[in-house]
């Protein structure tokens, strides 16, 4: 499908200070990049807005430095018409736009991960979208009698054109990505870009996930198949759960056009995303939701994730102190093509094709019997066994119950975003809330993960090492195995008693952090928060080298930082992408004060629709941190 034009303009050129020189000065090296701080904001209007009132500083290795102040530019916003519709409209299996219930567009609000990618000279921007959340009349689509929670999700990919001088970029035109050659997207939340310039996306799965202890779907899960069969499919197929909780693979060429698979050999969960490593085979993940796994993939080839094998990491812990810390074993799960899997997919199998399920009170001898106990995935222990011939079906199909199953930790919570300092072998793990599972919990089938609860979360580093074997002591086919973890000091946050605002974790510290990416040339950890615990989620720079902690945006009250990606150099600049979702869903623990005084700034600064909505609530931006020459 062509790109259509822009109907208007969407960001006005930006002055980009390069500095140009002499010629000695234009062949000193960057030794170093430092961010000055954003404080906080202060007022209600600074509350409901983006702001920076950053600088990067460049250190040369002269000695002198140049200051570069950084602003928020939008590319943007859910609601603009770039193509034929608005950006973040959603749509059934045949393209056809999608209306809610009183007739008006589905427009989610909640733009997630993005990928810049140059093909063919030409600039492309791949954007998420992770659900809807508002409907038109600004009810709450969970909340709304005969509607869905949840619905069929979609990607855009965005023509962008480059002001040489100052760097400034524009959308030129945009379309949806067609995922119907793979049955749809189901909650697509945080993604990356591979190291052979493609993008890979994910598949948050909770409303398709989960069955009960008798193999049968849920309240949540039919709900989410009666989405996908009602809404996407428009009843004329019935969807299969087995379809989703995938890593989507998102190839662009030079005329824009996209290709999709999706990788089923990299197994099913709630992914939060997939990060390839420098070696160009090893994956490792985020699994988002409660009792979740900490899984690695090795793919046979380089640059194909097409087929590989799939590990679950065992935690031995050594202290719990400081958010925990812990050596990883590595246990196999499996080894699978895609096409093996999707095959299993076709067949039709089920999870009682998979499982054996029972209870200690319809089985009491469960143990002898073969059964395993396995809370995977909710806090409920689940008694299962296998069967037979069907271990290659539960590695890939139920990958995080079958990595309990064969003994791996199952008791992370809210895990999310994944990055990688290639310089010093070390992995960056998000765990929005230690909390949950990860509490010391002796009626659990297992209990590997015994630390106290934070509330406000915590960014792990994994060390990693080559040589490494299996618990069955079969070499892994990487030099990227995670050996060890702990949470660097900077990198802890830190749970308060409510202040005034209703803050509920020091907005001094990175508090719930959800998007991670590391900038190699400026040894900087980019970190995105998705707070319950901050009025305002922000993001913010970690200086690998220094330990320098500095917050360089504030987003809207009530939206989540997301879509952080950081391309170095294009074209002579650097670009620091970030979204913003779902502004005005207002903590729990604003005074009711704050709450009024937030959304009388939001009126006045937003307005209204045309309905009376405040547009606060159905708005989100698309942009980018300008400001940084290129390195």
């Amino acid at each position: 499908m062509p790109f259509t034009a822009a109907r208007r303009p969407i960001v006005s050129a930006l002055a980009l200070s390069l500095a140009t020189g002499s010629a000695a000065a234009a062949e000193r090296q960057v030794t170093a990049v430092e961010f000055t701080a954003t404080p906080a904001p202060a007022t209600h209007a600074e509350r409901v807005s983006t702001i920076t009132t950053s600088t990067a500083i460049l250190h040369y290795d002269d000695g002198s430095t140049s200051e570069h102040p950084l602003s928020y530019q939008r590319l943007f916003r859910n609601t603009d018409a770039i193509g034929r519709h608005e950006a973040a409209r959603l749509y059934d299996v045949t393209g056809q736009p999608l209306v809610d219930p009183n007739g008006d567009p589905v427009v989610a609000e909640t733009p997630d991960a993005n990928s810049l990618l140059t093909v063919g000279g030409r600039h492309f921007l791949v954007t998420h979208y992770e659900y809807d959340w508002v409907l038109g009349n600004g009810a709450l689509a969970n909340k709304t009698e005969g509607w869905h929670g949840r619905m069929p999700m979609s990607m855009t990919l965005t023509e962008l054109a480059q002001d040489p001088r100052t760097g400034a970029l524009t959308a030129k035109g945009q379309r949806p990505v067609d995922f119907a050659g793979v049955d749809g997207l189901w909650i697509p939340c945080f993604g990356s870009q591979t190291p052979w310039n493609t993008h890979l996306g994910s598949e948050e799965d909770y409303d398709l996930y989960f069955v009960t202890d008798d193999g049968s779907p849920d309240r949540k899960t039919s709900a989410g198949l009666k989405a996908m069969t009602e809404v996407y499919f428009r009843g004329q197929r019935q969807a299969n759960p087995y379809h989703y909780g995938f890593i989507p693979e998102v190839t662009v060429a030079a005329d824009g056009g996209t290709t999709v698979v999706k990788h089923y050999s990299m197994g099913r969960a709630t992914w939060e995303q997939a990060l390839v490593l420098p070696d160009r085979r090893t994956a490792y993940f985020g699994d988002d939701g409660d009792n979740v796994g900490l899984f690695m993939y090795v793919a046979d080839r380089p640059e194909d994730l097409s087929a590989g094998t799939l590990y679950a990491a065992r935690w031995h812990q050594t202290s719990a102190e400081h958010g925990g810390a812990a050596t990883l074993g590595w246990i196999r799960l499996g080894h699978a093509t895609d096409a093996q899997v999707r095959a299993r997919i076709d067949a039709g199998t089920a999870f009682r094709d998979i499982f054996d399920v029972t209870t200690p009170d319809r089985t009491p001898d469960w143990q002898a019997q073969g059964y395993r106990p396995v809370r995977a995935g909710h806090s409920t222990t689940e008694y299962l066994r296998l069967r037979p011939g069907m271990a290659q079906a539960a590695a890939f199909l139920e990958t995080r119950r079958y990595a309990g199953y064969l003994g791996a930790t199952t008791e992370f919570n809210k895990m999310e975003g994944v990055a990688v300092d290639a310089r010093d072998r070390v992995l960056y793990l998000a765990m929005s809330y230690v909390d949950k599972s990860m509490k010391a919990d002796p009626t659990g089938p297992a209990d590997h993960i015994q630390v106290p609860r934070l509330n406000a979360g915590a960014t792990y580093a994994i060390r990693t090492a080559t040589s490494q074997a299996d618990t069955d002591g079969t070499p892994i086919a990487s030099d990227w195995v995670g050996v060890a973890m702990h949470v660097p000091p900077a990198l802890l946050g830190e749970d308060i008693a409510t202040d005034a605002l209703g803050n509920t974790a020091n907005p001094e510290k990175v508090a719930n952090p959800d998007n991670v990416f590391f900038a190699e040339k400026m040894r900087t950890l980019f970190i995105g928060e998705d707070s319950a615990t901050h009025v305002n989620n922000f993001v913010w720079a970690y200086d690998v080298d220094t330990g320098r902690l500095s917050r360089i945006l504030s987003l809207p009250s009530g939206a989540e930082a997301t879509g952080l990606q950081v391309v170095e150099n294009l074209g002579g600049h650097a670009y620091v992408m970030s979204n913003s979702q779902h502004q005005g869903e207002w903590l729990r623990s604003l005074p009711a004060e704050v709450r009024a005084g937030l959304e009388q700034a939001a009126e006045q600064r937003y307005g209204r629709s045309p309905k009376g909505v405040l547009n606060y609530y159905l708005e989100a931006d698309v942009g980018y941190l300008a400001g940084i020459p290129g390195l």
